[in-house]
């Protein structure tokens, strides 16, 4: 019986020393079950990977891109699939991710303080921004457009003149408008709002005569009411989508890009594109440089 006593007590103090051991801090981290090494400790990517998830920050208010589906409380959309398929590549769940909503006036500075991980959120890239925060490869090419009232009679810019056009503040969008006014002597009011539903919302009730950003958001609205708007004017720019990520965080940055590049070659970036752009056709993903999409 001693012998016995003795044997489990033997055992229960080995079974002690693993656990300890397994706790104890410089202790070898549990394997991970995505394809992402584990990143040196320091690093954004090792943070998210010690808690377990991936923070995404992405727009709520855009059909097609990212938007809370009131019917099903989920944030879906182009975007969405995006930071989906990181969190997928770094724990090998699609579902570790919190999605967070971020506006044009705070993804940048949600990235800088630590909010979200990476944004995808329709952000075109460009110098100004590239000086505050690293991109990732392209993930999709959009173009500036006018969304206006179905019996409106603005059919382009020319048309514009003297009239409140709508807008988010921060935005791309935003400074080409006015630069397109400056440059053409439309005499154009800019009306900025918050969001891009705000700025529809605005045009519904007849503050502004027409509003403008990405073509491609401006479909999603066209999608939601077709009896009610239409897209005119064609695309005036080009607008290159990247994925944010906090300057510097280079091993982060390693792991987006090569889920992009996965998504283009595998076909899956197409099934993406299918799902949620309304099109007869679906394109070639784009090149991966931003600076080799050419203008209009």
């Amino acid at each position: 019986m001693a012998l016995r006593l003795s044997r489990m007590a033997l055992l229960g103090l080995a079974l002690a020393l693993v656990l300890a051991a397994c706790q104890a801090p410089g202790a070898t981290p549990a394997p991970q079950k995505g394809r992402a090494p584990l990143a040196p400790e320091g690093t954004l990517l090792r943070k998210i990977q010690d808690r377990g998830k991936l923070i995404c920050g992405t727009k709520y208010d855009i059909p097609t891109f990212g938007y809370l589906n009131p019917k099903t409380n989920q944030v879906e959309g182009f975007d969405v699939e995006i930071c989906r398929a990181v969190a997928e590549y770094i724990f090998g769940d699609p579902n570790a991710v919190e999605i967070k909503e971020a506006i044009s006036k705070n993804r940048i500075p949600f990235l800088k303080e630590g909010v979200v991980d990476i944004v995808a959120s329709t952000m075109t890239i460009n110098e100004e921004r590239l000086k505050e925060i690293d991109f990732s490869v392209v993930y999709y090419v959009a173009g500036q457009s006018l969304l206006v009232p179905k019996n409106s009679p603005i059919n382009g810019l020319d048309d514009l003149k003297g009239k409140r056009v709508g807008t988010v503040k921060g935005s791309t969008s935003e400074k080409n408008i006015r630069a397109i006014s400056d440059q053409k002597g439309l005499n154009i009011e800019v009306v900025l709002f918050d969001t891009y539903s705000e700025a529809v919302a605005a045009m519904d009730a007849g503050r502004v005569d027409a509003v403008t950003t990405d073509d491609i958001i401006l479909y999603g609205f066209v999608r939601q009411e077709p009896d009610k708007w239409k897209v005119v004017g064609g695309r005036f720019t080009v607008e290159p989508y990247g994925v944010g990520v906090k300057k510097g965080e280079e091993e982060l940055l390693e792991v987006v890009n090569t889920v992009i590049r996965e998504l283009k070659s595998s076909g899956r970036w197409k099934e993406i594109y299918k799902k949620w752009i309304p099109s007869d056709t679906v394109p070639e993903p784009p090149p991966d440089d931003w600076r080799a999409v050419s203008q209009p």
